[in-house]
């Protein structure tokens, strides 16, 4: 079960002449390399939430991504694509001497990581796309299906001051809130960890490559879909959503019909974040799937 776990080492590594701050806990030789969501947000509630997989034998590597963090913070919006983040995991991989790695991308990460394994295939020892999309148009379509149960005059309001520009008027925040509690945390309080990256986000690289919030597509990734291009992906895949998930067991078969081999686990009574609201039955598949693919215990 998840615990907060002092890192054993934490490195600086230089990419595109800036810090990128690094965190490594455990000795395994196989190692888990998480990438978080957000953008925008620290490692610290994906870090937090998988470096017990130590206790399992594996080695778990986080990073703060450029932007975030302690990593450092350039004031500059041509930083923030999808590319850039890609040569930047593999930056961190190879300074760390990591070797192939067991990939686990969530949420933004999981697009991160689906590029990632697209790029370079070589390094993946597995994939683990957690609460993640491969196709933000349908993403999107899903995003209104989910606005639409809040009933039709809510919706009309949310679509009002979205078309003027008043996203932070308190009627359009309270439906913003009662979505983030429905389909990305459905705990009654917020574990430390994930409440340390909210308050820490940086909204620049968020608005520029997602959008104002969690279920309104305005920026750079806002037409990205690689579902065509799932097939190419030949490391073995585990598949995790919630059952209320943001991004939908909709998503989720979207890309399991493109990857016929990969494992789909729906996890029960959670959301967006099932490693915090369902944790048993979160670690139980998270495990196996690993002990199937790798050395650990």
């Amino acid at each position: 079960m998840w615990r907060e776990i002092s890192p054993d080492e934490q490195v600086n590594i230089r990419v595109d002449g800036y810090r990128v701050r690094a965190y490594s806990f455990g000795k395994g030789t196989n190692t888990v390399l998480c990438l978080n969501g957000g953008p925008g947000l620290p490692c610290d509630y994906l870090r937090e939430a998988h470096s017990c997989l130590i206790d399992h034998g594996y080695r778990v590597v986080a990073f703060d991504q450029l932007g975030t963090g302690a990593s450092d913070r350039p004031d500059d919006a041509s930083l923030w694509t999808i590319g850039r983040y890609v040569a930047e995991t593999e930056t961190v991989r190879r300074e760390l001497g990591l070797g192939k790695v067991h990939l686990l991308g969530h949420s933004w990460g999981g697009w991160l990581a689906i590029d990632y394994a697209l790029t370079h295939p070589e390094n993946l020892a597995s994939l683990i796309l957690a609460d993640t999309v491969a196709d933000i148009p349908h993403l999107v379509s899903e995003l209104e299906r989910l606005r639409a149960a809040l009933g039709s005059e809510t919706v009309a309001m949310m679509q009002k001051h979205e078309a003027e520009g008043s996203l932070d008027h308190p009627e359009y925040m309270a439906a913003i809130t009662l979505l983030n509690y429905r389909h990305v945390c459905r705990l009654p309080e917020w574990p430390a960890p994930v409440r340390r990256s909210l308050d820490d986000w940086n909204m620049g690289p968020y608005v520029t490559m997602q959008g104002p919030n969690e279920f309104l597509y305005t920026g750079n990734l806002k037409d990205w879909n690689r579902v065509p291009d799932l097939p190419k992906i030949k490391a073995p895949v585990l598949i995790v959503n919630g059952e209320h998930d943001e991004l939908t067991p909709a998503c989720a078969l979207r890309m399991k019909t493109a990857m016929p081999e990969a494992q789909v686990a729906i996890m029960r009574n959670s959301s967006h974040m099932p490693f915090y609201e369902n944790p048993g039955d979160y670690y139980r598949v998270l495990v196996d799937f690993l002990s199937r693919h790798g050395a650990g215990t």
